[in-house]
C-alpha cells in the first residue's frame, strides 16, 4: 500500500515522496535529492534526531505514513565499511568458505569492489567475463557474449552496468558491515560491444580518473570466455574470427575465459590430418596453422541432413532409461569408497606423460605443441613468447579446466599435468594484456619466419549418410495378415458363425 514522508532540507524547502512498504530508504534519500537538487552521496537523513539506515527498506524502518524526515549533510570523510562477497560455487574453490572479506570507503562502488576482489588472485575473474553460446539464432559457436555480474544486497538486485556503479554510501551502507551476494548472468551483448560500451562510460564521466582506467581494464584480458568452449573440431571447422578483446588489466587479467577460454578437448583421432611439424623454440617439434583467410565458419558452408536432428524411438528408449536410473534411490559412498575414487582420480593424473596443448592467437593463428608432466606454466608463457613478434607486449593465457575457466599464472611454477590438471589435448587462449600496445594488436601476432612455414588447417569434409530406403511391403504377407485372427475388419469371425449350429 502507498504512502508518502516529506523530506525537509537545512532551508525548510520539503520534498513529498511517494513510498511503497519495500521502498528502501536509500532510494528516498535519491528521489528527494534529485527534486531538491543536492547531491545524494553528501546527504542522509534523520528521523525525530535519529539517523535512518538507509539500507532498510520503509516496512522496517519504523516510519509512519505522513513521517516528516530531516535531510542532514553527512561527513566528507567517507567512513568505513567491512564488505563480505559471497562468491558462486564455481568460483569459491580458492576462498575459504566462498567468502571474500575486505573493508572499503562508503564511496566505493560496487564495481571497484569487484575489480579489487579480482586483483588479488591472478584467476580470478567477476567482471569481464565471456560465453559461448551455441543455441540457434544470432549465437554461434565461436561468438562470445558477456556473461555479466549480477550483485544481491538484502533482497536487491543489482545488475546492471549502471547499478554496479553506486557507492555502498548511495546504497545506504555508511558504517558496519554488508554481504554482497554475486552471480552471473549471460547477457544478449555480444564480448566486445560491452567491453565497448564500458570504455566509453570511463571516459565519459572521468577520462583521467583512476576509477576510470582501473574499470576499463576489464576490456580485454579478463574479457575471455567463462564459459564453455567447443571443440577444436567444432572450431576449426568456423574458421570464424572471434572479436578481439580489448585490453586485459595487468593487476587482474583474469579470464573466465577466461576461459571460456578454452575448454580442453579430445580431438578425434579423425578431426584432422597429422600436420607436419617444425623445431620451434628450445627444439621443440611444433605445428604452425595460417589463420583462415574466411568469416564465414565452414561448418556453416557444409550441407547437412535435416533428419540427423529427428528423435528415433532408440532416443526416447534412452531418455526413459535415464529417467528412471535418476529416479531410483542411490547409497551414499563411504569413505573408504571416496578414498578409493581420488586415489584412483591421482594414479589417472600420474600416468599421463605428455599432452598436446594448442595455443590461438587473437588473429585466429595457431600453434601445437607437446608438453611433458615436468613443464610448468612458465614453459608454456616461454614458448608463446618466443613466437611473438611484439615479446615485450604483456599477454595472459586462458584455458577451461574441469573446475571452469582458468588463468595460467605467467610466472608460476605450476605443473601443467598435475597442478593446473591439463589433459588429452588442450586449446589455450592467448589474451593481449591492458597495456599493449594498439600497434602490436594490428599486426600478426606470431613472427614472420613463423608465418611462413605455417601450414592451412584442413578441415575434413563429413560425406553426408545415406538414409536407407523404406523396404517394399509384400502384399501377400499384408493380405495374410488381414485375413488371421477374424478375418478381414467388418467381417463374421469364424467363431461367431459356428454358435447357430447343434
Amino acid at each position: 500500500m502507498a504512502s508518502t514522508v516529506v523530506v525537509i532540507d537545512a532551508s525548510a524547502r520539503r520534498a513529498t515522496i511517494r513510498t511503497t512498504p519495500g521502498m528502501i530508504l536509500s532510494d528516498v534519500l535519491q528521489e528527494a535529492c534529485n527534486k531538491l537538487g543536492a547531491d545524494a552521496s553528501r546527504y542522509g537523513l534523520k528521523h525525530k534526531n535519529k539517523n535512518l539506515d538507509l539500507s532498510n527498506p520503509i516496512r522496517l524502518s519504523g516510519l509512519s505514513a505522513g513521517a516528516k524526515l530531516e535531510l542532514v549533510q553527512l561527513s566528507r570523510s567517507p567512513s568505513v565499511v567491512s564488505v563480505a562477497l559471497q562468491l558462486p560455487e564455481s568460483e569459491a574453490h580458492d576462498s575459504p568458505g566462498g567468502r571474500l572479506i575486505e573493508k572499503y570507503p562508503s564511496s566505493t562502488t560496487l564495481w571497484l569492489i569487484l575489480r579489487n576482489f579480482e586483483s588479488m588472485a591472478p584467476q580470478r575473474n567477476y567482471t569481464a567475463r565471456a560465453t559461448t553460446k551455441t543455441e540457434t539464432g544470432d549465437a554461434g559457436a565461436g561468438r562470445l557474449y558477456h556473461e555479466a555480474p549480477v550483485i544481491s544486497i538484502m533482497g536487491r538486485e543489482l545488475s546492471s552496468f549502471t547499478d554496479l556503479q553506486k557507492t555502498l554510501a548511495q546504497l545506504g551502507f555508511n558504517a558496519g558491515s554488508v554481504l554482497l551476494r554475486l552471480g552471473f548472468r549471460i547477457s544478449d551483448t555480444p564480448l566486445e560491444e560491452a567491453m565497448e560500451q564500458i570504455e566509453r562510460y570511463f571516459k565519459s564521466v572521468s577520462g583521467d580518473e583512476k576509477v576510470g582506467s582501473h574499470a576499463t581494464s576489464m576490456t580485454t584480458n579478463e574479457s575471455v570466455p567463462d564459459t564453455a568452449q567447443p571443440v577444436w573440431a567444432e572450431e576449426d571447422k568456423e574458421t570464424q574470427t572471434p572479436p578481439e578483446p580489448r585490453s586485459p588489466s595487468n593487476e587482474g587479467q583474469r579470464s573466465t575465459p577466461t576461459p571460456s577460454m578454452q575448454q580442453e578437448t579430445e580431438i578425434p583421432p579423425d578431426a584432422e590430418p597429422a600436420p607436419s611439424t617444425i623445431t620451434g623454440p628450445g627444439q621443440r617439434p611444433i605445428s604452425v596453422f595460417k589463420p583462415p583467410e574466411s568469416s564465414i565458419p565452414q561448418a556453416a558452408q557444409q550441407a547437412f541432413n535435416e533428419r540427423d536432428y529427428e528423435p528415433t524411438v532408440a532416443h526416447a528408449k534412452l531418455h526413459h532409461a535415464r529417467l528412471q536410473g535418476s529416479g531410483r534411490n542411490q547409497t551414499l559412498l563411504s569413505d573408504k569408497e571416496l578414498a578409493e575414487r581420488e586415489n584412483a582420480k591421482a594414479q589417472r593424473v600420474a600416468d599421463i606423460k605428455e599432452i598436446v596443448i594448442r595455443i590461438r592467437f587473437p588473429d585466429q593463428s595457431a600453434v601445437n605443441a607437446s608438453f611433458t608432466n615436468l613443464d610448468t606454466s612458465r614453459s608454456l608463457y616461454d614458448l608463446a613468447r618466443e613466437m611473438m613478434a611484439a615479446q615485450d607486449e604483456p599477454f595472459l593465457l586462458n584455458f577451461r579446466s574441469a573446475k571452469g575457466p582458468r588463468t595460467i599464472p605467467p610466472n608460476g611454477t605450476e605443473k601443467l599435468i598435475s597442478d593446473l590438471g591439463m589433459s588429452g589435448s588442450t586449446l589455450v587462449n592467448f589474451l593481449w594484456g591492458e597495456e599493449a600496445s594498439l600497434e602490436a594488436r594490428a599486426k600478426p601476432v606470431m613472427k614472420e619466419n613463423m608465418l611462413a612455414q605455417a601450414k592451412e588447417l584442413e578441415v575434413p569434409i563429413i560425406a553426408e549418410r545415406e538414409a536407407p530406403e523404406p523396404v517394399p511391403k509384400d502384399p501377400a504377407t499384408e493380405n495374410r495378415k488381414e485375413g488371421g485372427k477374424g478375418g478381414s475388419k467388418g467381417g463374421v469371425p469364424k467363431w461367431f458363425k459356428g454358435l447357430g449350429k447343434k
